[in-house]
């Protein structure tokens, strides 16, 4: 088998308003479409980067909730690529979104940094 590449990232949320203006509005994804499926009473908002799809962001009617910290067994977190980590900090704190205090990856000597999505989901920001 060869890979040739991540294809999307799904993501349910709880709040579909809420995580739509998130991810499009505050992070400034792009959205590719949206669509309405009547029969599972359901959102499916397609979302790109850079032109690149990279995120479906689903909403069901009451979805279990599952754990979400970093540290969790499973799927750890998304992580996005920044230029400038003090401006992606500044523009978050702009939003009300609190960072984790900025750390360094001991092994590229990169900094970065998380915050919590409307679902609490981890997202890092790692600074390229």
């Amino acid at each position: 088998m060869r890979l040739s590449g991540i294809h999307h990232i799904a993501i349910i949320c709880s709040d579909y308003e809420k995580s739509k203006k998130f991810y499009a509005e505050i992070l400034g994804l792009e959205i590719i479409q949206e669509i309405y499926r009547r029969e599972r009473d359901s959102f499916k908002l397609d979302l790109a980067l850079n032109g690149e799809y990279v995120i479906e962001l689903f909403s069901f009617p009451n979805p279990p909730k599952r754990t979400s910290r970093p540290e969790a067994a499973g799927l750890r977190h998304i992580a996005f690529s920044v230029p400038d980590l003090d401006s992606c900090v500044a523009e978050l704190i702009r939003h009300q979104i609190s960072p984790e205090p900025i750390r360094t990856d001991e092994s590229t000597g990169k900094r970065f940094t998380f915050i919590a999505d409307p679902d609490d989901l981890p997202i890092e920001f790692y600074e390229a």
